[in-house]
């Protein structure tokens, strides 16, 4: 087994100042000014090749009663997976020099997609990164005032006032500053070529998939750069996070990638239980799996109906098509909680309630007409000439430059590369299920569409055995100091009264200690990253999502392609901007 501290304190001696074992994961912490040193031997050395940064950010220790990097107010994570060794997970810590104002070396010279991470965390803690290309702001404002995810900075944010005219004292500056920023000549980002049309594509435009803007520049009808701009929600759920217990942001998961609340619901659930150290009983794994799997379907089903009437060739048809399917699923998480888009379903130790009677015959009479269905959409599309033309040799990114940016999920598969957490890092015992990845080595958005159209397929495969196999027993975990005792037993015990109240008035308090996990969500990789100061409620809690990693890459897959062939990029990526701007 590989053992990357040993390796590191070989080659670097000077640079470790300290180790530990974060939850099964080794974590070492360096010197900063060795972190770009320790980042290309990581990536590069054989034997360890860690070559896709999953995550980077930062934590502000200042209301942290035993700081985890003493000395320093902020430290910076990175978490690294490798590729080519089962997605195996490093930690690596930094404290960061500056007090106040937090610095680090910039690490987009090792991995690329260490741009938009670092921008966030500039952004959003302020930390600067020395030798980033472009350090600005990606989510906030540019003339927003402070980093709201500092300590120090209020819960909530700024009053904004409401007036219907510009008249209003209160809300002049407001309107007067606005009305600069429209007559600002330098609206073209500085890297754009002014000789070049510069275009708006969003974020009111059906094509970007929520509100998105791109910022495109074109010599002609073709591509020269384009310039995301993110950040129109502000939903500011890793702020809420530190302000709720931990069961209670539950719900909030669902409100990230809103056609993939069951994933988001596990992903999140797994990382506390990881944190406490427990596990959910057999029956409630097994119907997390058949919950995720129908998840994985319903989002690629939203994809392909809505990509589909993007680029043409089957009119409203296959929107309609796909969408009774999902209509299938939605009535499926409605017979089990209640609910059919937010359906906070999944609980710390378990899934809120057990599976109904009715569930299972429903489930099985859906899965018989699942393939003839898929069959469908493969003769409406597959042959399309509209189709092809579309998408064949479109939006091309290779597995080296997929890796590099961070790509993760059916993209990635797509340029041949054959990784997913439920077979690299199982989880919820998905190693017993038999299944296979779909991966092609295309790497453009027509092998995305095989991807897709394939996982679908897989996915149906997994849920048939999990209800085939689906186990008797509880579906909560039996630990009344985590989960709460079951109904009946609170008109017997005293006791179990007690533990009811204590968890809904105080909430479970984890160990002081620190966590990542990530799961196989239908975009890609899904993780929380969690630091507990044993208090009811996360100290940090960093929310990876896959569609803030993979939008990244979208420039490179435009470069050179016509203008209406970014319809096609944004659509293949299939993007959820409440993943990304969270």
């Amino acid at each position: 087994m590989t053992d990357p501290v040993a390796q590191l304190r070989e080659q670097f001696p000077d640079a470790i100042l300290s180790t530990s074992d974060t939850s099964a994961v080794p974590s070492i912490t360096v010197k900063p000014e060795t972190l770009v040193d320790v980042g290309f031997f990581l990536r590069d050395a054989p034997g360890l090749t860690y070559d896709l940064l999953s995550d980077l950010t930062a934590v502000d220790q200042l209301e942290l009663a035993s700081p985890l990097e003493p000395g320093a107010r902020f430290y910076g994570v990175y978490h690294l997976r490798s590729v080519s060794r089962d997605g195996t997970l490093l930690q690596l810590r930094v404290p960061l020099p500056g007090g106040d104002t937090p610095t680090a070396p910039s690490l987009t010279g090792v991995w690329p997609t260490a741009n938009w991470h670092e921008r966030e965390a500039y952004d959003l803690l302020g930390v600067h990164y020395e030798g980033h290309p472009d350090l600005r702001r990606i989510l906030m404002p540019d003339d927003w005032q402070g980093h709201p995810l500092r300590k120090d900075y209020p819960h909530g944010g700024e009053h904004i006032p409401f007036s219907p005219t510009w008249e209003d004292e209160e809300f002049k500056f407001l309107g007067q500053q606005i009305m600069k920023a429209e007559q600002r000549p330098e609206a073209v980002p500085g890297r754009m070529d002014s000789k070049h049309m510069v275009v708006n594509m969003g974020p009111q435009h059906p094509a970007t998939h929520g509100v998105l803007r791109l910022i495109v520049e074109l010599d002609g009808e073709r591509i020269v750069s384009v310039e995301p701009d993110i950040g129109y929600l502000h939903s500011g759920f890793e702020k809420q996070a530190e302000s709720v217990r931990y069961k209670d942001f539950v719900y909030y998961t669902d409100r990230m990638d809103y056609v993939s609340a069951m994933q988001n619901n596990l992903a999140y659930v797994l990382t506390v239980e990881k944190l406490l150290g427990i596990e959910a009983p057999p029956r409630a794994q097994a119907i997390r799996v058949i919950m995720a799997e129908l998840q994985r379907i319903a989002s690629h089903l939203v994809w392909l109906g809505t990509h589909a009437l993007d680029v043409g060739g089957t009119g409203l048809a296959l929107l309609m098509y796909a969408f009774r399917e999902r209509e299938d699923i939605l009535d499926l998480f409605e017979m089990v909680c209640g609910a059919r888009l937010t359906t906070s379903y999944m609980r710390i130790g378990g899934v809120s309630a057990d599976l109904p009677p009715a569930f299972v015959p429903r489930l099985r009479d859906f899965l018989a007409i699942l393939p003839q269905r898929f069959d469908e959409y493969g003769r409406m599309l597959t042959d399309n000439p509209i189709w092809r033309h579309r998408l064949e040799g479109v939006g091309y990114l290779s597995k080296e430059d997929a890796i590099a940016m961070g790509v993760t999920g059916p993209l990635l598969r797509a340029s041949g590369v054959n990784y997913d957490l439920r077979k690299a890092q199982p989880y919820c015992n998905y190693d017993q299920y038999d299944f296979e990845i779909p991966v092609y080595d295309e790497g453009d958005s027509y092998a995305r569409y095989f991807v897709r159209l394939n996982e679908m397929r897989q996915s149906a495969r997994i849920v048939q055995q999990a209800i085939d196999t689906l186990p008797d027993g509880d579906f909560w975990l039996n630990d009344p100091k985590v989960v709460p005792p079951k109904r009946e037993l609170l008109d017997q015990s005293m006791e179990a009264l007690i533990h009811h109240f204590k968890l809904y008035t105080e909430g479970l308090k984890p160990p002081v200690g620190e966590v990542y996990y990530g799961i196989e969500a239908s975009k890609g990789e899904m993780g929380f990253y969690i630091v507990s100061d044993g208090s009811a409620h996360p100290y940090r809690c960093r929310v990876r999502t896959p569609s803030f990693s993979n939008l990244s890459a979208v420039e490179m897959m435009s470069k050179g392609h016509l203008f209406s062939d970014l319809v096609t990029v944004i659509g293949t990526i299939d993007i959820v901007l409440g993943d990304i701007d969270r």
